[in-house]
């Protein structure tokens, strides 16, 4: 019978021991605290059902850039009963609450006053223009417009931040955008902004004309119609926020002002005779039933939505992103962002170029 071998003699299996003299150890700051306080507030997304793999995208990283510390709700909805795919395939995203809910019906047809065979024929000679030959997208953008923060899923919420499937996020965001709204008194929020197509929306600029004639105690002192005219009204120059993502209060979209406005242009009938987007919409009733200063642009939050980008080139935010600061739509000609941040006496945007030279 052989002897134990010594512990002195004992093999192990450990790693030799190696120099660490090249080795430069990056220390990641603590996750933070959960949050204090939040706002009354949700993110918002209008998806169907064979969006399922965009949503999950997108989603995944809202709670990997922020909601993950926050845990704000989502609000789905669908024109059509959301299957139990799409759930199955959103739920894991987020230990979030979620809720489907399913458009009214009579938010998702024609109203009584439109004639549906003018409507056809306006579809049929805008072929040639982005989404000018659809009839459901025609539908998406009077809901976006005029009814999904009423919806019952969505009254519960003071604020929304609405989300996209497949859009991307390149940003850790420390801070709260809900409470920076609400602690000051922020209405409308926005990362982009551009021209319009000019096409899709021949008559609304005199529609809203007319609405100001009509209404004008509706519209705000110390408005931002400088910013979507450039002639005191007369004319429209197309720019307006580009709504797949925005942060807004919803109180204020359900209010008089507003809700008189969607009134008023439902009415006119351009969002089947024409292609009215509600980014227009939105950008235009901001623009003109709000304060400049209730408006705000979150340069901090890295934002893709095909085919544009905004990435914010300051060191300090950098530092927090994974995006390219010379891809900033922001800074290009046919922006309107830095025209909205001169208006409103905040301060510009850095550039690339002026960091790194």
């Amino acid at each position: 019978m052989h002897a134990p071998p010594s512990k002195n003699n004992k093999k192990t299996a450990t790693t030799p021991k190696r120099s660490r003299k090249n080795t430069i150890l990056i220390q990641k700051p603590l996750p933070p605290k959960p949050p204090a306080r939040r706002a009354n507030a949700a993110f918002v997304m209008l998806v169907r059902n064979s969006d399922g793999q965009g949503a999950r995208s997108a989603i995944r990283q809202i709670e990997d850039r922020f909601n993950r510390n926050f845990q704000y709700p989502y609000v789905f909805l669908n024109d059509v009963p959301f299957t139990e795919e799409f759930k199955t395939l959103i739920r894991p995203m987020s230990k979030a609450n979620m809720t489907f809910g399913l458009v009214p019906e009579e938010h998702w047809s024609y109203p009584e006053w439109i004639s549906t065979t003018k409507a056809k024929e306006a579809r049929k000679a805008m072929t040639d223009v982005v989404y000018g030959w659809s009839e459901s997208y025609r539908h998406m953008c009077r809901y976006q417009s005029g009814f999904f923060f009423q919806h019952e899923a969505m009254l519960p919420f003071d604020y929304y931040w609405r989300i996209e499937p497949d859009v991307e996020y390149s940003c850790d965001l420390d801070f709260d955008p809900f409470l920076f709204m609400q602690d000051n008194n922020k209405k409308y929020a926005f990362t982009m902004s551009l021209p319009e197509y000019t096409e899709t929306i021949p008559s609304l600029w005199n529609v809203t004309k007319d609405f100001m004639d009509k209404y004008p105690h509706l519209l705000a002192k110390n408005n931002a119609l400088d910013f979507i005219s450039d002639d005191g009204g007369k004319t429209y120059n197309m720019c307006h926020f580009w709504s797949n993502f925005e942060i807004a209060d919803a109180r204020w979209m359900r209010g008089e002002a507003y809700q008189q406005y969607f009134k008023h242009l439902d009415e006119a009938g351009g969002f089947f005779y024409e292609r009215w987007g509600d980014a227009p919409v939105h950008s235009i009733a901001a623009a003109l039933l709000l304060p400049i200063n209730q408006i705000h642009f979150f340069k901090e939050i890295g934002y893709y939505h095909a085919p544009f980008y905004n990435c914010p080139a300051e060191p300090e935010l950098q530092a927090k992103c994974h995006c390219d600061p010379d891809q900033n739509v922001n800074r290009e000609r046919m922006s309107c962002t830095i025209k909205f941040l001169e208006l409103a006496g905040e301060k510009g945007m850095a550039f690339p170029e002026e960091i790194f030279d």
